[in-house]
């Protein structure tokens, strides 16, 4: 255990990490526990609507990996960037990121108003789904854009180390949404009953309560504190080509972050063709990998903002130019997500069934659950291994074409094979399926720590 001891003492590492890991879990953790509110919710209006529900958020799920990789892409100059304190320059990272995140989310949100029917029938060709689907997917995709204006500002602010005030604004956010819902979905608190349609009109109005509740937050912040006034109006350091569209700043912006928005959305694709695979296999494993989603999505939060901590600290130590300061702190984390998804694994293997007893669902469907589970555990190490050396160590110094390759050969070499012989061919049971699907990250953890090994990453790619 001599690295653990070597991270106890490091107090500087530790309060960094911590100061960053728990808000960002926190603020993941209310968002997941809203989903597995909607999820308890709809539930009590059957199977179908859970996989209505479920498949319809499909769409928002390739855009939000849209939005993560504009996000990313972005939060890796922004980082550095702040690391050499030049707030110009992450202003101008946030002008970008704002334009490509608003243009991507009309390219989700025009489909989905026009034709929603025809965007359910690409991932189901069950009747009652489609229309139960349609319902809930015009009214949510309106809050797309405003998604992706909230997004992109958070992203610079976590990049900053300013992460309290998302959470907050968050949290303010899913109060709305989950009153909204219990009013909305039942005809509760005086409101009409919409069912499923209820349930996406209290995401859209939660949805412009945190948009518009974070940019006043921000916008009222003054010019000359050295922080978020500096950055949001554009006063602290003015450099050479002072255009916010500087010509040689596109290149390079373009040149770190393209790789990522790639893999994001490339990976999203390949992750929807899974979900085409669950839609044929019927409304009862649809509603069993869809509610599973929520429980991983709540179990892997913290490792997720261990992530995004490695993340930001890996890109502010590389701007610094403190090279060997941003090995030694990769080290610690690969150390930290290794030992707490172990634990996590085997905490959640222990409490599943108890989980699972809170859902309105039939017999079978929580038998696939229960599977599906027990899948999601013994791959969780790796999995959260991966996250880590993909979307944070890698991708820190610059090193996006591997980190693209990594997870794109994953999911379209061996995930999408997988679904289609055992989901279609073979017709087997979902979990194991899922199983099947999960054997890329034993492909991808290889290569990422040969990746990690070969020490590409560790750059400064910020210098003039």
């Amino acid at each position: 255990m001599k690295q653990l001891r070597t991270i106890m003492n490091d107090r500087e590492f530790v309060k960094k990490a911590l100061a960053i890991t728990i808000p960002v879990a926190l603020q993941n953790m209310l968002n997941n526990l809203l989903n597995l509110v909607d999820t308890l919710m709809i539930g009590q209006l059957g199977d179908t609507s859970i996989a209505a529900v479920g498949l319809a958020n499909k769409l928002f799920f390739v855009f939000c990996l849209l939005m993560f990789g504009v996000c990313s892409g972005s939060s890796i100059l922004a980082s550095q960037y702040f690391g050499k304190r030049e707030m110009w320059n992450i202003k101008r990272v946030l002008r970008i990121s704002l334009i490509l995140g608003i243009g991507g989310s009309f390219l989700f949100m025009i489909p989905a108003l026009i034709a929603p029917e025809l965007v359910m029938r690409i991932f189901t060709p069950q009747a009652g789904t489609i229309a139960i689907g349609s319902a809930y997917l015009v009214i949510v995709a309106i809050s797309y854009p405003l998604t992706a204006i909230t997004n992109a500002y958070v992203a610079i602010l976590r990049s900053m180390n300013y992460v309290v005030l998302p959470v907050i604004i968050t949290s303010v956010s899913i109060l709305v949404n989950v009153v909204l819902n219990y009013g909305l979905i039942f005809g509760k608190l005086g409101l009409p009953e919409m069912g499923v349609a209820g349930a996406a009109l209290a995401t859209l109005i939660a949805r412009i309560v945190e948009c518009v509740l974070l940019l006043i937050i921000i916008y009222r912040y003054k010019a000359g504190d050295g922080g978020i006034g500096d950055f949001v109006h554009q006063k602290y350091i003015k450099v050479k080509g002072n255009s916010l569209f500087q010509k040689e700043f596109i290149v390079r912006y373009f040149r770190t972050a393209s790789p990522v928005i790639i893999n994001e959305f490339m990976w999203g694709l390949g992750v929807t063709m899974y979900a085409l695979v669950y839609g044929r296999m019927g409304d009862e494993a649809t509603a069993a990998i869809t509610i599973t989603s929520s429980m991983e999505q709540i179990a892997s939060v913290f490792f997720f903002g261990i992530c995004h901590a490695a993340a930001v600290i890996l890109g502010n130590e590389l701007g610094a130019n403190r090279l060997e300061k941003a090995k030694e702190y990769a080290k610690n984390f690969i150390f930290i997500q290794f030992l707490v998804s172990v634990v996590g694994a085997v905490l959640l293997f222990f409490m599943k069934d108890s989980i699972i007893g809170l859902f309105q669902v039939s017999e079978i469907v929580s038998e696939y659950i229960r599977l599906s589970v027990v899948v999601f555990t013994l791959y969780m190490p790796l999995r959260m291994l991966n996250a880590l050396f993909i979307v944070a160590v890698l991708r820190s110094g610059g090193d996006t074409v591997a980190s693209l390759f990594l997870d794109i050969t994953g999911v379209w070499f061996i995930g999408i094979p997988m679904a289609i012989i055992g989901g279609l061919v073979l017709q087997l049971p979902i979990y194991i399926v899922y199983a099947m699907i999960s054997m890329e990250e034993i492909y991808k953890l290889i290569l990422s720590y040969i990746r990690y090994r070969q020490g590409k990453w560790v750059k400064n790619i910020v210098t003039e």
